[in-house]
């Protein structure tokens, strides 16, 4: 054989340079590029928790006045909304002939009074107890005024004692309507045994005048005019709309992490501004509901105050839509990431940092999570870098890239 022939590679060095080139091209054609990722940083932020529900006002303090004779009723002009004033005549009542009441109505009727006199009696002694308490809570707050600037006190301290105070005010303004209410019905319950009382008599009688037992608007005109009512029988409903409160029906799960004094805020209500509420009640009993999806749900109402001034709230009325929102925990300087950067390893959490360009496996411990972002515990620091949304390319080691 030649010897030209048995070294072509050293005498075609061109061969060689095409060779390595071709390796080269494969080689890096084949070789993987690093990944193209999403990154955060790991900060320290306000985070809140909450429960966020659909619920809507209503009126405080609202009554039904019922007929206490049986007779025809003639109404006063009254339409919905209408203000009166306690006191003022709403309509009158031509009572009917009645009948000599027996031993057993004639009791019956008595008792009523006295039942309508207890009751007025229980009523005010309510309100000298809810005075004594708002008293009280009204001094706590203004005692903790100059120690919160001092900082003597912490701030929840002080938010607490103002929900005392607040809830104290609403009870009042409660056993005053209740004192109301049971004023007239005691005159309501004397009526009836007067109308009753001899026939005769009351063949002479007058119209049977009713009177509005507090300060508010007509809610609701049940009997028109020249209607027959009965004893008992619902007339009208009146309420006072400048005492509004919230109900919110949630899930009975959720139920149990709301607490009362807890701060609501009322977003999506139709004002430019949210308002502010705080639970004052949680009913402890639940009812089912049937969800849009037809799933029977437990429930419960939650009931809650207005803490915002009066004049930011005044145009809510009755039964009006609000978005409720239940805050369960707050912190201004929390470490998080975002929900998006989470995913779950060996019965944990974990998260994708980035170093030297290369993506590295880091479990974490968490917080509080709100479905946007979770407190961190342990596991990162403030200012590291992390991935967002990890794709399934993403592996402990592999490279990434960052536009």
């Amino acid at each position: 054989m030649p010897h030209s022939l048995k070294r072509p590679i050293q005498n075609h060095p061109g061969i060689l340079v095409s060779g390595l080139l071709i390796i080269a091209l494969l080689t890096w054609g084949f070789w993987p590029n690093p990944i193209v990722i999403e990154s955060v940083k790991v900060s320290r932020a306000p985070l809140t928790t909450s429960i966020e529900k659909d619920g809507k006002t209503r009126i405080i303090d609202r009554y039904v006045i019922a007929a206490p004779v049986n007779g025809m009723t003639c109404q006063m002009q009254l339409k919905v909304g209408d203000v009166v004033t306690q006191g003022q005549t709403l309509l009158s009542i031509s009572p009917l002939l009645p009948q000599e009441l027996d031993a057993r109505s004639r009791a019956q009727a008595e008792a009523n009074i006295q039942v309508a006199k207890s009751a007025l009696k229980v009523a005010k002694e309510q309100v000298r107890s809810s005075n004594a308490a708002a008293q009280q809570a009204e001094n706590e707050v203004k005692r903790y005024q100059p120690l919160l600037k001092k900082g003597l006190i912490s701030q929840d301290v002080y938010d607490k004692a103002k929900t005392t105070s607040i809830t104290a005010l609403t009870n009042q303004r409660r056993a005053r309507f209740q004192v109301e209410v049971a004023q007239h019905e005691l005159k309501a319950a004397l009526t009836t045994l007067e109308y009753a009382h001899n026939t005769s008599e009351n063949s002479s009688k007058p119209h049977v005048l009713i009177k509005s037992p507090i300060d508010g608007n007509i809610l609701k005109v049940v009997r028109q005019c020249d209607s027959p009512v009965s004893i008992g029988e619902a007339l009208l409903e009146i309420g006072n709309p400048s005492a509004l409160e919230l109900e919110v029906d949630v899930l009975s799960a959720d139920a149990v992490k709301i607490k009362p004094g807890m701060k609501v805020i009322l977003e999506r209500w139709g004002g430019d501004h949210p308002l502010e509420a705080v639970v004052r009640r949680i009913e402890p009993i639940g009812f089912t509901k049937v969800s849009a999806l037809g799933v029977e749900e437990q429930r419960v109402w939650v009931i809650s105050d207005f803490t915002s001034p009066i004049e930011q709230w005044q145009r809510l009325g009755d039964a009006y839509r609000v978005e409720a929102k239940f805050i369960l925990w707050h912190n201004e300087e929390v470490l998080q990431v975002p929900a998006s950067a989470l995913f779950r390893y060996q019965g944990g959490w974990a998260v994708f940092t980035v170093e030297n360009n290369k993506a590295k496996r880091q479990k974490v411990t968490l917080g509080h999570q709100n479905g946007l972002s979770a407190q961190v515990l342990t596991g990162l620091k403030e200012g590291q870098t992390i991935i967002n949304h990890p794709s399934d390319l993403i592996d402990d080691g592999v490279s990434v890239t960052i536009p």
